[in-house]
């Protein structure tokens, strides 16, 4: 069962973020400040939950919260100054973005650029074992979809409405065949040569 703190009487932030091995599409980030003790029976890593009871967990997780907010860097950042950064970047505007403050950042995954004036905790597999950092991948991965379902009517031959921009069969043909969007990471191999 996930923990509902890591400490508890403060007030936390979890984050995570989602599409960050994806050919296409922004990487997209979420922090989200839950009420003490949030517990919903489907709240999981976003990995392990179906997307029909990520939906159902979307509008939960956003009329609960305490705060949550979503950000996202672009392809273009996330060329120029590479995915793991552009992660942090998105990472940090989310926090930003909060209309309330935390006093502590739980983060998913081994390491985190400091956020000025709160600390942080990374916990490795994190969205597996936080309320809070579950709620943020369900949130950083439904924004996301969403974006990239939108990009499909534009963009129909990439499948994105199906694989999210990640190196499907699919996809992969279709880069083949009808080469790369503005949409598409440059910087990652499959489009590095491809115009």
């Amino acid at each position: 069962m996930l923990k509902t703190s890591f400490t508890s009487g403060v007030t936390e932030a979890g984050c995570d973020e989602a599409g960050r091995g994806c050919l296409a599409g922004p990487v997209f980030a979420a922090a989200v400040i839950l009420p003490a003790g949030f517990h919903h029976p489907l709240l999981n890593d976003s990995k392990q939950v179906k997307e029909k009871d990520r939906e159902i967990l979307r509008p939960i997780i956003e009329k609960e919260a305490v705060a949550w907010a979503v950000a996202f860097s672009t392809p273009e950042q996330i060329d120029t100054m590479n995915i793991l950064k552009a992660s942090f970047r998105a990472m940090h505007q989310a926090i930003d973005e909060l209309k309330t403050r935390p006093e502590l950042l739980l983060i998913d995954g081994h390491i985190f650029p400091p956020y000025f004036g709160i600390s942080h905790q990374c916990i490795v597999k994190g969205d597996a074992k936080y309320t809070s950092i579950a709620a943020a991948s369900i949130l950083a991965k439904t924004h996301r979809d969403e974006y990239m379902d939108r990009l499909h009517e534009e963009f129909p031959v990439y499948g994105w409405n199906k694989n999210k921009g990640y190196g499907t069969a699919t996809h992969l043909k279709g880069i083949a065949e009808n080469g790369i969007t503005i949409h598409h990471r440059r910087s990652f191999a499959p489009c590095a040569n491809v115009n």
